[in-house]
Formats: C-alpha cells, structure tokens, sequence
C-alpha cells in the first residue's frame, strides 16, 4: 500500500471582514440567528447590539440576512416571542410539577436561576427585563410585547401559589395574583443586581423575603 500522501485542496482566501459561508437550510439558519440573537441580548441591550456582531458569530453574510427578517425591529420581536416561549416551558417544568408541593416548586425554579446565572458568571440576565429597560428607545411596538410576557409569566406563579392555598402553604386570604406580580417586579430587579454584584447573593435575599411574606 502506498504511504505517500494527497496534497490538501487549497482553500481559497477569505475576503476580511466577511464571514465563511456555513451550509444550512433555511430554517437552520434563522434558527442560528435567532439562538445567538438570544444569547447576546440577554448579555447586553438591543440598542447596543448591531446586526453585525450576530452575524459574524453565525456566519451569514450580511445581505443575507433581511432574507429571514424584514428588519432589526422583526429580527428583535422574534427573539422576544422565542425567548417567551423557552421560558413559559421553564415555568411550567417547575410550576406544574406535582411532585413538589407549590413552594418546593418556586424554591425550584429559584434555585434553577441562580445556579444559571452563577454558570454564566453573571453575565446574562433576563432579555425580557433587559428590553424593558430600553423601552423608551425601541421602536413602536415593543411595550405591549413585553407587558404580554410579564402578565403571562405572573398567570403562571399565581396558579402555582393558588394551588398553595389549597394545600395551605399560603395565607388564605393572600391575592395571589398581587403576590406573582410582586414577585416578578422584584425578581428582575434582583437579577439586575445579581449582575451587578456578579452574586446570586440578591436573588437568594429577595426569595427569602418573599416566602417569608406567604406564611399563613
């Protein structure tokens, strides 16, 4: 047999600036814009974030891109409505089980978030939340969107709490839908100083405060 070796084909020089085109289908592709676009916003604002920088890690071109989304503005309402989507499924992993009893579950998914954002040393937060701190500078729009995902989010925790009125975990005279909306107002507040402090210590503060708040 024959040792000698084949000589590689050569790759032509990439034009800089430009990145490789990376074979995919077009769902594969959006969805690779829409993952990283996910990854980046949660790290940093949409206004921050150019078009640029998410393509460069996917590796489309740029002309390419308004053949998957007529504009920024639609590229930014996709990542919304996927990141909805991926949470509501977090939600209801943790709220829905019926193994835990309705404040194990809550204690679940707090646990599961501070153990996320510790594996990402603090660098990511909630894009939902991050958005809404630009809101005065995103386009027409956005406000309702975002006020859609928190009220959906605060439905969730408030049938999860309601369910621990029954088993009586919570006070029966608690609102639970006051109570939910409490918690998220003072969650993404202590997911923004979590990262600040780059410490899960505000998150396991304000969890603690508001369990406490429950009790009969």
């Amino acid at each position: 047999m024959s040792t000698s070796t084949v000589p590689s084909p050569k790759v032509p020089a990439r034009k800089p600036g430009r990145p490789p085109k990376i074979p995919r289908a077009h769902h594969d592709t959006r969805e690779a814009l829409i993952h990283c676009g996910t990854e980046i916003l949660t790290e940093q604002g949409f206004s921050a974030t150019g078009i640029d920088t998410v393509l460069k890690r996917v590796g489309v071109p740029k002309g390419s891109f308004y053949h998957y989304f007529a504009s920024k503005d639609a590229f930014g309402k996709a990542l919304l409505d996927h990141y909805a989507r991926y949470f509501a499924r977090k939600l209801d992993r943790w709220f829905l089980d019926t193994s835990l009893s309705p404040l194990q579950r809550l204690h679940g998914f707090v646990d599961d978030a501070r153990q996320g954002m510790a594996r990402h040393d603090f660098r990511r937060g909630c894009l939902v939340g991050n958005l809404g701190q630009e809101i005065t500078v995103l386009p027409p729009g956005y406000r309702e969107l975002i006020e859609a995902i928190f009220s959906n989010w605060q439905q969730r925790l408030s049938q999860c709490l309601r369910e621990g009125q029954v088993q009586g975990e919570v006070a029966s005279t608690a609102d639970c839908d006051e109570l939910a909306a409490f918690f998220w107002i003072g969650w993404e507040g202590a997911v923004l100083r979590a990262r600040l402090v780059r410490s899960d210590a505000p998150l396991r503060v304000f969890a603690t405060g508001f369990m406490r708040s429950l009790a009969r």
